[in-house]
């Protein structure tokens, strides 16, 4: 029997997640491919595995789609990764530039300036030729990931993506979560937990094998701005989010 392929994303924010796959026999049983998130949900949107730790807008490319986990890339309130930086107060922005890696931060963004900001005549330009830099006053772009580490000192705007989520609908939000193309034995999920709940458990000990940076607090990003139990009001703003992004 071929063994199933998971694809997860390879940022900082998954590496608890890698741990336990990679530090308990359940990697044997699995392919792993590590990936940016719109390549990790490409792959699952074209077969080519049959696990994801898709970005959760993602799902709506999906003909089916299964979460089979217990747990997600969330927060409640601040993330600490996920910002819109901009020139200029978020009510005068007139130009967005989308993160090319990030399809949900990117439609959390437009979600937010539209339902929650209620901003009008906004430009998108997706693909800029250097989307993180403009000199332009009323210009802003969205990013994710490590690559915000260290930045927001940098902007005189910050808008932590997943706080504002919060303040506009009063739930935690969740960026991604483990998706199945396909239905999976109960029996392989019940190992995928385990194994994904060991590197939670043993976050510690990853923090030691972590290079330290001095403009970013990895101890305090892994244990308690990232929230990744797949809890039911995680679920319900799973559900919600998709909405919002359907009447985008």
């Amino acid at each position: 029997m071929k063994k199933p392929g998971i694809s997860a994303v390879s940022y900082t924010n998954t590496k608890p997640f890698i741990y336990g796959l990679q530090h308990t026999d359940f990697v044997q049983k699995i392919n792993l491919s590590l990936d940016n998130p719109t390549d990790c949900a490409q792959k699952l949107i074209d077969n080519e595995v049959d696990i994801g730790l898709i970005p959760v807008a993602a799902t709506l490319n999906l003909k089916e789609w299964y979460i089979v986990s217990d747990y997600c890339i969330g927060a409640v309130g601040a993330v600490n990764s996920v910002f819109i930086f901009s020139n200029c107060e978020i009510h005068d922005i007139k130009t967005l530039q989308p993160d090319p890696q990030s399809r949900t931060s990117n439609n959390l963004a437009k979600v937010l300036l539209k339902n929650f900001w209620k901003t009008e005549g906004l430009t998108i330009i997706d693909h800029a030729a250097d989307y993180s830099e403009s000199a332009d006053p009323n210009t802003a772009f969205v990013q994710i990931g490590d690559r915000t580490f260290g930045k927001k000192h940098k902007y005189p705007f910050v808008y932590d993506l997943a706080e504002e989520w919060q303040k506009f609908t009063g739930l935690p939000f969740v960026f991604a979560a483990w998706i199945a193309n396909k239905p999976m034995p109960d029996a392989f999920i019940a190992d995928f937990n385990k194994a994904l709940k060991y590197g939670l458990d043993h976050r510690a000990e990853l923090l030691k094998e972590l290079p330290e940076r001095a403009d970013f607090d990895l101890a305090d990003y892994l244990m308690h701005k990232l929230d990744f139990d797949l809890t039911p009001d995680k679920l319900k703003a799973f559900h919600l989010f998709l909405d919002y992004t359907r009447s985008l």
